[in-house]
């Protein structure tokens, strides 16, 4: 399998930007987009379609098996991780566009920097303040939550999201509900304030964040779910008999 990758290079964020051709070549018919980046960089001697030396391309990856979600970037004009954007996919029409998140300040290359995110997390005060027991009516939707990678790529495609903005989109929202569904007392009446003012009262529910999910979360569900406790004061699962 022969393909070009046609990648957006930054040196550094104050340089300006330029698109770099490399064609990777490769026997394996699992490769991805991650394989071919890990190859040009370790072998080191790579050349563009133009005969110049490719340096070191910055990009972040940890598990490369689609659960941490280090290696979010845009392929081919679609937000997903690198890990799992199959070179196959992409072998009819002989290239594929790599570039890093726009949503974010890019550190250099592929690498954006998405510590708004956690920040965001920190605003909201995503976490249990005491031991509680997951009620079963809501331990599916708790379960799903759990599994975002908080990789961005939701809130790359958010018509609403933008850095520095009250919005939090999908990520901040997905995180709440399961506080939402978990805590009591004063905390639950605060995370569903911050739940209001982070997701609510920003999201247009364009829901254009359902269709980009790594993991496939049921954002919809979540959504509806969490809109229902924090906003309505209604149980989830019982009816939607008041709380």
């Amino acid at each position: 399998m022969k393909i070009k990758l046609d990648i957006l290079r930054l040196e550094n964020s104050e340089s300006e930007p330029y698109r770099q051709c490399v064609v990777f070549e490769t026997d394996d018919e699992n490769a991805t987009v991650a394989t071919a980046l890990t190859e040009i960089n370790n072998k080191g001697n790579y050349k563009d379609e133009n005969g110049k030396t490719v340096a070191p391309i910055h990009w972040e990856c940890s598990c490369l098996q689609k659960k941490c979600g280090a290696c979010a970037m845009v392929i081919n004009n679609k937000p997903q991780l690198a890990c799992n954007a199959r070179l196959k996919l992409y072998e009819k029409k002989g290239i594929v566009t790599v570039e890093p998140l726009k949503k974010f300040p890019v550190i250099a290359d592929l690498a954006a920097d998405r510590s708004i995110i956690f920040e965001n997390l920190k605003t909201m005060k995503i976490w249990l303040e005491s031991q509680t027991k997951v009620d079963e009516c809501v331990s599916e939707s708790v379960y799903d939550a759990s599994r975002c990678l908080q990789c961005g790529c939701c809130l790359e495609v958010c018509p609403n999201f933008y850095v520095g903005s009250d919005f939090f989109g999908m990520s901040g929202t997905v995180s709440a509900s399961k506080i939402i569904s978990s805590a009591g007392g004063e905390q639950k009446k605060e995370i569903a304030a911050a739940y209001k003012k982070h997701s609510y009262n920003g999201c247009g529910k364009s829901l254009a964040c359902r269709d980009v999910c790594p993991a496939g979360i049921d954002v919809e569900r979540l959504l509806v779910n969490s809109n229902a406790a924090a906003v309505w004061g209604r149980k989830i699962g019982k009816k939607n008999k008041k709380a």
